[in-house]
């Protein structure tokens, strides 16, 4: 990239795939701030480091958008203290450690010590990743999902590098991809479901689901997509050491010749630059040359929702994506996808053929349903999938059992936080019923365990009722609805 009298942009050089550029000189920095001083002194330099990264991660993404077909060479000098204090601060304190039993706090302790001596590490090349732990959460079927909590430095590289090539490939992403952007939620996916559906002519629905995503991502060819845009090898031998470390179960280190580490730093993006090579220019492709009628696309992560007018192209459309998935070591789950007549026509076209009402599919914890409004009109009700609720209330009905003989105001706001949180995400415009469902839900267990350490053996609902409304809150609408936030997040 070249300034307005011909040198080098010290940010980044892009070349043509056919060139080699040569390496840029080094981004000044600022000094450091001291560890010793007091704390405006600190403040100062971390938000001087701040204003330095932004404007390096500007030229980057300025870059990145005007040169869409060139290679990114000079990268990996940009990994330097200021980003790796910035990447740090972003880490989540609460963050379990990794096998190296290392916690945000006592990494803070010493922090510009730490962060010098792991920059001098990385950019010499002697920084070694190591295996990530092994840990399991409950998934809302009853199984356990297996994620992989790395090293606390490993997390702070990672999530550096991340925000590097962020910049690159938020220019190229397509607009249709939701999970895990920058300024983008699953509420903004589910928005732009609702209104693709009400607004296009969407008669069918291809509910699909990528068995063992994480599990079946291909290292080759990963690194193959990742090098359309990054021509720097030292930032692809950082990643391959990231796939490379392995994972820590029962003492013993395995190393997969597949997959990425769910639950990791960096995953969440190479599952983005993977799907976006493998799904999303496939069928942005077959959009514009192939369908006969108009179709949608919406893309969660692994999650994904394709909507069409004809069933002969949702059904063409399939076979191809089932073939284009086992190109690149994927597969389409043969019970969990299918092809379902949805859409503002679908109940009437339906009862035309003696059929019952349309099918309902699950996306994002809620349950799409064909409804009506109040004036009779077409109107897709959102509702709280019933497997997701059981599972928040089997997790409160075990938090209210170790905290039985707390007493009631510590368990009263331990209740106003989740239920609140709850509530946060699920209060979406036509869930209101299933709100009243859960708090009610929540209240009775709540009874129950203070009525097993009640002498009586029993609270009654005159007792409980006031307590519960002082406590819980009661659910409101928080989200606008999908066509009114649609409208401010996409002008056009």
């Amino acid at each position: 990239m070249m300034n307005e009298r011909g040198r080098s942009d010290p940010a980044v050089v892009a070349e043509k795939r056919a060139n080699n550029a040569e390496r840029s000189g080094a981004e000044p920095v600022e000094p450091r701030a001291g560890t010793k001083g007091n704390a405006n002194q600190q403040h100062t330099g971390r938000t001087q480091s701040r204003e330095t990264v932004s404007q390096v991660l500007a030229r980057i993404r300025q870059t990145a958008r005007e040169r869409k077909k060139e290679r990114f060479t000079a990268l990996f000098h940009h990994i330097n203290v200021e980003l790796l204090r910035y990447a740090f601060f972003a880490i989540r304190r609460e963050a379990a450690p990794g096998v190296d039993g290392v916690t945000w706090q006592a990494y803070e302790a010493n922090v510009e010590t730490n962060l010098q001596d792991l920059h001098v590490r990385v950019q010499r090349g002697a920084y070694r990743a190591l295996p990530s732990r092994r840990q399991y959460i409950p998934k809302p079927d009853g199984r356990q999902r297996p994620l992989a909590v790395a090293a606390l430095e490993d997390k702070i590289v990672q999530r550096a590098t991340t925000t590097l090539l962020n910049e690159i490939y938020e220019e190229d992403f397509l607009g249709f991809s939701y999970g895990f952007r920058p300024g983008r939620s699953a509420h903004h996916a589910m928005d732009a479901l609702v209104v693709g559906i009400g607004s296009r002519n969407v008669n069918w629905i291809l509910d699909a689901d990528i068995r063992s995503f994480f599990d079946s991502i291909s290292q080759e060819w990963l690194v193959r997509f990742l090098e359309h845009r990054i021509g720097d090898p030292r930032i692809i031998r950082l990643i391959q050491k990231w796939l490379k470390a392995g994972v820590l179960e029962d003492g013993v280190v395995t190393v997969n010749e597949v997959g990425t580490g769910q639950g990791s730093v960096i995953s969440p993006l190479l599952a983005n630059i993977y799907l976006f090579y493998v799904l999303d220019l496939f069928a942005e492709r077959w959009r514009r040359r192939e369908a006969s009628g108009d179709m949608i696309i919406v893309r969660y992560a692994d999650d994904f929702i394709i909507g069409f007018q004809h069933e002969t192209d949702a059904r063409r459309f399939l076979d191809l994506l089932r073939e284009r998935m086992g190109k690149f070591a994927l597969a389409l789950h043969p019970e969990k996808t299918r092809l379902i007549e949805f859409g503002r026509h679908a109940e009437e076209n339906r009862r035309q053929r003696g059929l019952g009402k349309p099918e309902t599919f699950n996306f994002l914890g809620f349950t799409f349903i064909c409804g009506r409004s109040r004036r009779g009109g077409f109107l897709i009700h959102r509702k709280t999938r019933r497997d997701r609720m059981r599972a928040k209330l089997l997790e409160i009905k075990k938090g209210l059992r170790q905290r039985m003989h707390q007493p009631i105001r510590g368990q009263g706001q331990w209740l106003k936080q989740v239920v609140g949180g709850y509530f946060r995400y699920f209060a979406v415009p036509t869930n209101s019923r299933a709100l009243w469902e859960f708090r009610a839900a929540v209240i009775y267990r709540w009874r129950r365990v203070l009525s097993r350490r009640s002498q009586k053996g029993y609270q009654t609902w005159a007792w409980m009722d006031p307590l519960a409304d002082h406590w819980l809150p009661r659910p409101r609408i928080l989200h606008p609805w999908p066509e009114q936030r649609f409208a401010v997040t996409h002008p056009r």
